[in-house]
């Protein structure tokens, strides 16, 4: 640790409106932990940011004694980038508001909030942004890192629908970053991860969504694993892009809308969301319905909400992560197979393969059009390996990595800058950018050319 003493603590805390934490005191632990138990990394000192004056105090601070500096947002992130050690974490928990102006629909949320914060009230006015799946991730996170989700299909990136960022420099210094405005900027926050600085605020347009949609989940013995593929594949392959139906092949958890006989056995998933018109959801939701056999089926008429809640269960904080992913160009039937292999070999009852369609209006800009590139993709697929206990890390791991290898042929090149894991370095943040990696460098030298901010899927400066 670098030129931190009591003295200079307690100088930076009579400078902040937020608390600040050192180990042992207060809310420390809860702050420095993450999502993913993984993830074990001690910061010298926290501080819960109430506003953008607290942020750039802090950036000073840490810059000025050479302190490595994280930030967290929801902490979400499989990588456990929220975190550091012997460093300055910036807490960005206390940062929640959400403001809707549905004349105009955009919505403004602080770097702070959960999926769930910005779902809720805008959904107030039926209105809704493309975020993630579950209602516990960070949006700074998710946005900045390109982001997708249920409304992906229709909407492209969530951060194809972002209209500005706030952010504080690596120099203290608080800017706004638009197509207008630090357009150079803007172009890399929007994909580029933190890489540029501390974003504070994001400003997103909204699409008119719910609230009540078809929605929900149908379960199936892996048994019918193929016919339900085959069916899954025609369906979203003829739907419009208001259907998003990710397929996961998992163990069935003990939830109590799977029947008990089924507990504990490999399963097949079509998680269903149609944002439209509920009659049209309805008419898509049929074919599902009527395949017979299902073991569970939560699929009807229920909240947007509700569905941008339903996997919450799925992905609790505390457990043991290992992810790996690739976007794809399709569903290769093959492909297709070595998933339902591999499922059958996962180890742990937390574990899962996810299929994600995500083909659509990403597509319809060009692939300069922002820093998360990757416009050829039409689909993603997620190997979860998630488990409880850290004597069991070497099986999981290596089945997540088996799968993988398997998989990856299929890919397009590219992946998922917010599912790579800690141990995945520069050659894979590469290929999540592929090239758009030389312009993002460049801005990354314009705007933090001393890798301020490092504790993240690092695009290093030159020089």
């Amino acid at each position: 640790m670098t030129n931190l003493d009591p003295k200079s603590t307690e100088e930076l805390k009579s400078r902040l409106r937020g608390p600040l934490f050192l180990p042992g005191e207060g809310e420390y632990e809860a702050s420095r932990t993450v999502w993913n138990a993984m993830i074990d990394r001690r910061p010298a000192l926290v501080v819960r940011c109430l506003g953008v004056a607290d942020v750039a105090t802090c950036v000073k601070f840490a810059v000025q004694r050479g302190l490595a500096l994280s930030i967290k947002g929801g902490g979400h992130s499989v990588a456990g980038l929220a975190a550091c050690d012997d460093g300055l974490m910036l807490d960005m928990s206390l940062m929640r508001g959400v403001w809707v102006d549905p004349r105009t629909r955009v919505a403004r949320a602080q770097a702070g909030c959960l999926l769930g914060d910005v779902d809720r009230e805008t959904q107030v006015h039926g209105l809704a942004a493309p975020l993630g799946f579950v209602s516990a991730t960070g949006t700074a996170g998710l946005t900045l890192g390109g982001g997708f989700g249920y409304l992906t299909r229709r909407s492209g990136w969530t951060s194809d629908k972002l209209l500005s960022v706030d952010v504080v420099t690596a120099e203290g210094r608080v800017v706004h970053a638009s197509e207008g405005e630090n357009a150079d900027l803007f172009w890399g926050l929007r994909g580029g991860g933190g890489n540029f600085g501390v974003a504070t605020s994001f400003e997103y347009r909204l699409e008119a969504v719910g609230p009540e949609i078809m929605a929900g989940a149908i379960a199936w013995h892996a048994s019918e694993t193929n016919r339900v593929l085959e069916l899954w594949r025609r369906v979203v392959n003829e739907a419009s892009a208001e259907l998003c139906a990710p397929a996961v092949l998992r163990l069935a958890p003990p939830a109590p809308w799977i029947a008990k006989e089924a507990h504990g056995k490999p399963i097949i998933v079509i998680v269903f969301c149609h944002s439209g018109r509920v009659e049209d959801g309805e008419r898509l939701a049929a074919p599902f319905k009527a395949l017979g056999a299902a073991v569970g089926d939560v699929l009807q008429r229920r909240s947007y909400v509700s569905q941008q809640s339903l996997l919450d269960a799925t992905q609790p904080k505390g457990r043991r992560y290992y992810w790996k992913s690739e976007f794809l160009p399709g569903w290769d039937p093959e492909l297709l197979g070595i998933a339902a292999k591999h499922a059958e070999r996962m180890r742990s009852p937390h574990s899962g393969i996810v299929l994600f369609p995500i083909d659509g209006a990403l597509s319809h800009l060009p692939e300069g059009h922002s820093a998360v590139g990757n416009r050829d993709a039409r689909a993603v697929i997620n190997i979860t390996g998630a488990w409880e206990k850290a004597e069991d890390d070497a099986p999981n791991i290596e089945w997540a990595r088996a799968a993988w290898r398997d998989a990856r042929r299929f890919s397009t090149g590219g992946t998922y800058i917010n599912f790579l894991t800690e141990e995945e370095g520069e050659d894979r943040t590469h290929a999540a950018y592929r090239d758009n990696y030389r312009r993002l460098i460049e801005i990354k030298t314009s705007w933090d050319p001393g890798n301020v901010f490092r504790i993240n899927k690092n695009i290093r400066p030159q020089g």
